[in-house]
């Protein structure tokens, strides 16, 4: 378990810092030319990645509904998103209400879905994120 929350605490910083350096492109282009940079750039990554250890499509692919391709496009527009608002609002503002997001839209799929959750528990997580980033717009 351990091993798990440290990928996960090290995957937030590489989103951080790729959204730092996606936004700090964006200022000296637009969030248009920052996303398509970001996402030529990971598939050739990807793709050498893939070259070298193989089984970069994997078996059941083809087989899978349409729909589950659209985490691509909406990877498109969530990067384009970070890469315009955090010259605006700044990098914590920007990552309080993204992660706000996520926990909403969380909870929501928790419960279509069935699974086992807390829901006073995140609801609160979300009202505290989201009560932060009003305290931070309040001080200014």
């Amino acid at each position: 378990m351990t091993l798990f929350v440290f990928y996960a605490i090290t995957a937030g910083v590489l989103v951080g810092l790729s959204r730092q350096l996606n936004g700090r492109l964006a200022l000296s282009t637009s969030p248009l030319i920052a996303s398509f940079f970001n996402h030529i750039i990971g598939f050739v990554f990807l793709t050498a990645i893939g070259l070298v250890f193989g089984n970069l499509i994997g078996p059941g692919a083809a087989d899978a509904p349409w729909w589950v391709y659209l985490g691509g496009p909406l990877g498109v527009i969530f990067v384009t998103a970070g890469s315009w608002l955090i010259p605006r609002i700044g990098a914590v503002n920007s990552a309080l209400l993204v992660i706000g997001g996520q926990m909403v839209s969380g909870v929501i799929f928790d419960l279509a879905r069935g699974a086992p959750t807390t829901f006073w528990a995140s609801a609160l997580g979300v009202a505290l994120i989201l009560g932060g980033v009003a305290m931070t717009q309040r001080s200014k």
